[in-house]
């Protein structure tokens, strides 16, 4: 009997738009090659950085004479969760007190996404179909995510591309025209792809209309700390709309702010309006969590668990956070310098130190990107968004030169 295919009709899927640029980079012999796509943070030398906060805890965790490798509860290491939950949410949070957030450790914080999308497919009282409000742009998981688990994304206005900035009246109108209980999806700081956030008052006025409304937040927070080089201040929107009693869940990874990334270590905290209440949510996402993964890691679990809960290595990573974060905001300052001072480049630049975090939307089209990918070696995706972690003091000038050149038409 001859063999039949079962899989022939299955369409070849396109890869990954940012993993492809990172292959084609390492692919190039060119010495002058520039890879601002990925968004993983790179030293000054262009090589990735291992924390020495996270160093010093790795020693630690090997010579732990009672370290084993059982499994951890379903829920994950307490211990991390509990530590989490405090750093994204206060240590005098009145949530926390009165016992009403549910934490859950998660495949990083594209785990707790997929594992929020999948409880509130489940449980959450939809006025209508099941539908959640993505900005326009956002990570692009984001989307694949929520389609997984049979909740239909809708785009609301957040990026203008006229200003290079937030458009805030187009958020605060899709907020009110949305049918009352929708769901909205909101980057807590360093909004990614475009670096553009709210300010402290646009934030007051989002929360304003989501309680009028009754909409429920779905915060991710991938970048804690890592944006502006203070933990507390890039948690300034998840606090204040847990103190106004917005109705919320929070995405937390430390990837990006604890150099992390293949640990793949984060969490889901659900916010309750009761401690009844957070039983019932807890109790589900055991339930949702065990049917997918079982258990989630130990190692990753362990080492943030010891520099969130020892004073001395807290600290430590608060100076290495610091580190990172005014790596690139000299970064900005100094790109924005070249382009405007030294190179007079056309058109107006205040964008790229207005953003913050590690991703900039240059402002710049499909074909002027891929002109850079051609013909300067420079590896970024069409939408024009940059990550300045891949700069630094050896190559921006090349780069800035390169985009002067794109910008121009002369390259």
């Amino acid at each position: 009997m001859v063999a039949v295919c079962q899989w022939k009709q299955i369409p070849l899927a396109p890869p990954d738009s940012i993993f492809h640029l990172t292959v084609a980079y390492k692919a190039d012999p060119s010495l002058q090659k520039i890879n601002v796509g990925v968004g993983a943070y790179r030293d000054e030398d262009n090589k990735p950085w291992v924390l020495p906060v996270v160093k010093k805890a790795t020693g630690i965790l090997l010579n732990d004479p009672t370290l084993d490798h059982e499994y951890l509860s379903v829920t994950g290491l307490p211990e991390f969760g509990s530590a989490a939950a405090k750093l994204i949410l206060g240590s005098n949070s009145h949530a926390l007190a009165e016992s009403r957030v549910v934490s859950v450790q998660t495949i990083s914080g594209t785990g707790a996404n997929h594992l929020g999308a999948l409880f509130l497919s489940r449980f959450y009282q939809w006025n209508g179909p099941p539908v959640v409000g993505l900005s326009n742009p956002t990570w692009s998981n984001h989307d694949a995510i929520f389609k997984n688990v049979g909740i239909t994304p809708v785009d609301y206005p957040y990026y203008n591309p006229a200003t290079i900035g937030l458009d805030y009246n187009g958020f605060l109108a899709a907020l009110r025209n949305a049918v009352p209980r929708s769901v909205f999806l909101l980057h807590a700081c360093a909004h990614n792809p475009t670096g553009v956030d709210p300010t402290k008052k646009q934030w007051t006025a989002i929360a304003d209309v989501m309680l009028e409304k009754g909409h429920y937040a779905f915060f991710d927070c991938a970048y804690q700390g890592f944006a502006s080089g203070d933990l507390d201040q890039d948690a300034f929107a998840v606090r204040y709309f847990v103190e106004r009693k917005v109705p919320l869940l929070i995405c937390q990874s430390f990837s990006k702010n604890a150099g992390l990334y293949g640990e793949r270590i984060g969490a889901l905290h659900v916010v309750s309006s009761t401690a009844e209440e957070g039983a019932r949510v807890d109790s589900q996402l055991s339930v949702l969590q065990r049917s997918e993964i079982g258990n989630p890691p130990s190692h990753g679990a362990r080492l943030v668990s010891l520099i969130l809960n020892d004073p001395d290595l807290f600290e430590e990573w608060n100076r290495d956070i610091k580190t990172m974060a005014q790596r690139i905001i000299a970064m900005r300052q100094e790109l924005y310098h070249l382009l405007t001072k030294e190179l007079k480049t056309p058109g107006s630049w205040e964008h790229i130190i207005n953003q913050i975090g590690m991703f900039s939307f240059t402002g710049i089209n499909p074909s002027q990107c891929q002109v850079l990918l051609a013909k300067a070696h420079i590896y970024l995706p069409t939408n024009g968004r940059i990550s300045m972690a891949g700069l630094n003091s050896k190559n921006i000038r090349y780069f800035a030169e390169s985009l002067d050149k794109a910008v121009r038409g002369t390259l």
